[in-house]
């Protein structure tokens, strides 16, 4: 698992403080200000909680959505995994949807050529979060190409759910159902061709090095 950032109280509700402000000022130095009093820490604070600057406030609030994230799906009722993959999304965006704009606002940033580490990193560590919410325990070659698909489902769903203006993002909700689905299907593609491959005859060279 990729580190996240440094995880401290302070940049926590430094990060919620500004929130609010984040959807007029973007993820500056104004906002965090703002948050920082509002939060109710020491205004010289502002410029020590978060050296790194802006990519760093993003980051933040990005592993705070994960942990969020995880500690309520936990309380989630136990189906098949599938389920719960698609329950743990779906919490995170009704989670995060007072905060859609200033999310807007933290892609935009990302998306820089220069951020593009960063923007992995968190995709990664959220993706990952998903996972480990919804029960998955893997630790085989599996853990790679799940953890694969799944970020570009939950990417797409992300842009998708930015443009969504349907009540509680009933259309967005819909769309992940549809890129849940195609997942399945090819899974179980993938899964018939490998049984079909399994009862091939193997070829003759094959058979004559096979010291088993």
């Amino acid at each position: 698992m990729i580190a996240p950032p440094e995880r401290m109280p302070e940049r926590d509700a430094a990060i919620l403080g500004m929130l609010p402000n984040v959807s007029f000022d973007g993820w500056t130095k104004r906002a965090l200000r703002a948050g920082v009093r509002d939060a109710g820490l020491p205004a010289d604070e502002a410029d020590l909680l978060f050296p790194l600057g802006t990519v760093d406030m993003i980051e933040t609030f990005c592993d705070l959505a994960d942990r969020r994230m995880e500690e309520v799906a936990a309380a989630l009722p136990e189906t098949k995994l599938s389920a719960r993959v698609r329950a743990v999304i779906a919490l995170r965006l009704e989670q995060n949807r007072p905060y859609k704009e200033a999310i807007r606002r933290g892609l935009a940033v990302l998306a820089l050529p220069q951020n593009a580490r960063a923007a992995a990193k968190c995709t990664a560590r959220t993706v990952d979060a998903i996972w480990h919410a919804a029960g998955d325990r893997s630790v085989d070659f599996s853990w790679y190409t799940k953890r694969a698909i799944l970020a570009a489902v939950y990417s797409a769903t992300v842009l998708y759910w930015l443009r969504d203006t349907s009540e509680d993002d009933v259309d967005t909700l819909a769309f992940l159902d549809r890129r849940l689905a195609g997942v399945g299907r090819i899974g179980r593609l993938r899964g018939r061709a490998e049984s079909l491959i399994e009862r091939l005859p193997r070829p003759r060279a094959l058979r004559m090095g096979d010291t088993g």
